[in-house]
């Protein structure tokens, strides 16, 4: 059986984690009489204490030192800091690395960080090593240049400006290939028809929508929904406006999902912890309300849901404004009365302006993508075995 390491982290937020898991799903669902597959949290796992806590701070770096994050964030776009800090780090986690590496003997790797990428491609590359390492880059726009190696064997991006900044930074096109962002399986998988899906959500069949955190519900969704459900209270006054109703999922945020769930709505809310079948209750709403995470922006997509975002974290999620604008999938509004106005619009005489959103956004979505990109990976792998028994029989 040929084994395959994929290597992630928390470290930047659950997305990475996120697209893991779809890539898994993918192999397990394409290729599981021929391969095994490994995910692996090298930074969690394999570095020693203090700094295997390293990912676990994400949350409150970006909720509480945001300004610190936003320098350590742009650190990381400098190559003359990130380059050196990258070769001292391969030398403090060779020993750590080089464990991981022989503990699950990979036929092929696979990397979903950028930092955990360049780390084990120096290891590999001292070892002289001839085993095939592949990137999945899980930024959507704004990609920092650690993303990008030309020492990898392939590197798979998101979107059309990934492949153009992976040009820029020196890859051949032969290095790169365009499949979209992993997501997972039921993503791409028919859906019901959306009143049956309401229906089996114990949902009423009216305009739905569907209000997100990432997995950690982050953000200012308490204020949002509170804002959002009042506009649609008002709405539902009125003969020629249908009442609309919210779903909120909390992820893993407890405290909000207590503080939601105690609140006395004036229009219908369903609130929800973390789910693990977030592409049904995507299905079953009219648009989603998020932060600009690439995860959720490429789910949306997938479905063929306008967004409207409501913030971004400095530094990653920069671009991915200016990307859901420009194709015309969505608007961008921080202030909780703006949004609420847009959705009352949009469930209201603005539904024509919602439904070519919505259109815009079926054009950009890759409900496949993980399908996809296991397939490239699949492919690298059996070049390498064909490459490794040629130099076999001329050995």
């Amino acid at each position: 059986m040929d084994r395959i390491l994929i290597l992630m982290t928390e470290a930047g937020g659950g997305g990475h984690y996120a697209s893991a898991e779809a890539l898994r799903e993918a192999f397990r669902e394409t290729a599981s009489d021929t391969c095994t597959v490994e995910m692996v949290d090298l930074w969690s796992h394999y570095t020693p204490p203090p700094l295997s806590s390293v990912p676990h701070s994400y949350r409150m770096l970006v909720d509480d030192l945001p300004w610190l994050y936003r320098i350590l964030y742009e650190a990381g776009e400098r190559s003359e800091i990130i380059e050196p800090l990258m070769t001292v780090a391969a030398q403090v986690f060779r020993f750590p690395v080089v464990r991981a590496l022989k503990k699950y003997s990979p036929y092929v790797v696979v990397s979903v960080h950028p930092l955990i990428q360049q780390v084990v491609l120096r290891v590999l590359k001292s070892a002289r090593s001839d085993v095939p390492f592949v990137t999945v880059v899980t930024d959507l726009v704004t990609i920092p240049p650690v993303w990008f190696s030309k020492a990898v064997d392939l590197c798979i991006v998101p979107s059309e400006e990934a492949f153009a900044q992976g040009l820029r930074a020196g890859l051949s096109q032969a290095q790169l290939r365009l499949c979209g962002l992993p997501i997972r399986a039921g993503f791409g998988r028919l859906q019901l028809p959306r009143a049956e899906l309401r229906s089996k959500l114990e949902l009423a069949d009216r305009p739905t929508a569907l209000l997100v955190g990432g997995g950690e519900g982050m953000g200012q969704m308490s204020p949002v929904a509170r804002t959002v459900a009042a506009e649609l209270a008002r709405d539902s006054q009125r003969a020629d406006w249908p009442m609309g109703q919210l779903v909120v999922i909390c992820g893993r945020n407890e405290s909000l999902e207590e503080e939601l769930k105690s609140y006395p709505w004036p229009v219908p809310t369903v609130v929800k912890g973390y789910v693990s079948d977030i592409w049904t209750w995507m299905a079953a709403s009219d648009l989603v309300v998020t932060k600009a995470g690439p995860g959720t922006i490429a789910e949306a997509c997938a479905l063929g849901l306008p967004v409207v975002l409501t913030g971004y974290i400095r530094g990653q999620e920069s671009g991915n404004v200016p990307f859901v604008l420009r194709h015309g999938c969505g608007v961008y509004a921080e202030d909780p009365t703006h949004i609420a106005k847009v959705v009352s619009g949009w469930f209201g005489p603005q539904q024509a302006i919602m439904k070519q959103m919505a259109a815009n956004a079926a054009s950009l979505g890759r409900p496949r993508a993980a399908m996809d990109i296991a397939g490239e990976i699949l492919r690298v792998l059996r070049e390498s075995r064909v490459a490794r028994a040629a130099l076999a029989e001329n050995s």
